[in-house]
């Protein structure tokens, strides 16, 4: 039986700019940019009240809230005060995986303090991490990463959620669907017209069944009802693609201006690459046009994508299958499947911001 802990840093940026800055305590704070065609990166506890979201765009989150304070992103402190919980966590064990700057799972199972109970490991944590940095973080306690990263989110923020092995299945037959971690949108909504409400409902359902309506992602429905979840918390973890996305003031709306920002990129993509010293076997285009409608297209060549002159040729192919008469609000290039890579691991990654 394993001891599974999921750490989740509390509104992170908006957090840490509240802490630096104390005249924004107790009010409503977005990470982002305030222009026209901005985008919010966080938002505080204070903003979400109001509807204020990660991933909205500013005018949106301006209109909910009118009296939402801007902050622009401070990466670099961002990242040191990641840098600082990080090595929190590893005193304790080992085997940490973030999952991106402000969260992680932990297996306390054998931990370097020899301390029996991870529940007791996690408040220990958590106080260090207000000793440290002055924020707050919420933590979910289980028997496997699943149900760890689900009881994180039940009593946020600065909150604790323990799932005993006893209290699994009840807590599973319970839940959700919607609250079900790698279940978005237009799979719940699919799984309500199946009226599978619940993990209760959800238990109902064989496994044929669910791999007929779901794929491959079928299995891991049925395990995770089951509260089965057997992935192993990796420290290290492969990237999978390198990659450089803009979003534009004004919309594009000729193709001297598509050509402009796609040459843009591509030099851009060729620095990332250069600088994480990979090539690869995928190029891929990102396409998000002024209603948010958004494509990708990508192309697999015989052999590793390792120059400018070669990004150019594969991305002038690419754009061609994009539908360029409509206003483009975003362009995004990325490479992927990497050296050693198995072809079907080629993924096109999002960024994920903090919850």
């Amino acid at each position: 039986m394993r001891k599974i802990i999921h750490i989740d840093m509390d509104a992170f940026f908006a957090s840490i700019e509240q802490r630096d800055h104390p005249e924004l305590k107790g009010k409503p704070v977005a990470v982002g940019r305030s222009e026209e065609r901005g985008v919010v990166a966080a938002a505080s506890y204070e903003a979400r009240k109001f509807g204020v979201r990660s991933a909205m765009p500013s005018k949106t989150a301006r209109a909910r809230c009118r009296h939402l304070i801007f902050m622009p992103p401070r990466f670099e402190v961002y990242k040191q005060v990641s840098n600082q919980i990080m090595a929190i966590f590893r005193e304790y064990t080992d085997l940490v995986e973030p999952l991106s700057i402000d969260e992680a799972f932990l297996d306390v199972t054998v931990n370097k303090k020899d301390i029996p109970s991870a529940t007791l490991i996690a408040r220990e944590i958590k106080q260090r991490i207000v000793d440290t940095t002055q924020l707050t973080a919420s933590a979910g306690i289980s028997v496997n990463k699943f149900l760890a990263k689900v009881a994180s989110d039940q009593l946020k923020p600065d909150g604790m959620f323990v799932i005993t092995p006893g209290k699994v299945l009840p807590f599973i037959e319970q839940l959700p669907i919607e609250k079900f971690f790698g279940v978005g949108k237009k799979t719940a909504e699919k799984m309500h017209r199946l009226n599978i409400k619940n993990g209760k409902d959800l238990q109902q359902h064989d496994l044929p069944f669910l791999l007929h309506q779901f794929g491959k992602q079928g299995k891991y429905f049925y395990d995770i009802a089951r509260g089965i979840d057997n992935r192993p918390v990796t420290p290290f973890r492969e990237r999978k693609s390198v990659g450089i996305e803009n979003t534009f003031l004004a919309d594009l709306t000729t193709q001297p201006q598509i050509t402009t920002e796609l040459e843009r990129l591509i030099e851009g993509l060729i620095k990332r690459m250069q600088k994480a010293a990979k090539k690869g076997r995928t190029l891929t285009l990102k396409v998000k046009y002024s209603n948010f409608e958004q494509i990708t297209r990508s192309t697999t060549p015989g052999y590793f994508i390792t120059s400018k002159i070669q990004l150019e040729m594969l991305a002038e192919t690419l754009i061609k299958e994009a539908d360029l008469s409509r206003p483009i609000r975003l362009l995004g290039l990325s490479l992927s499947n990497f050296p050693g890579d198995k072809p079907q691991d080629a993924i096109q990654l999002e960024i994920n911001f903090p919850g």
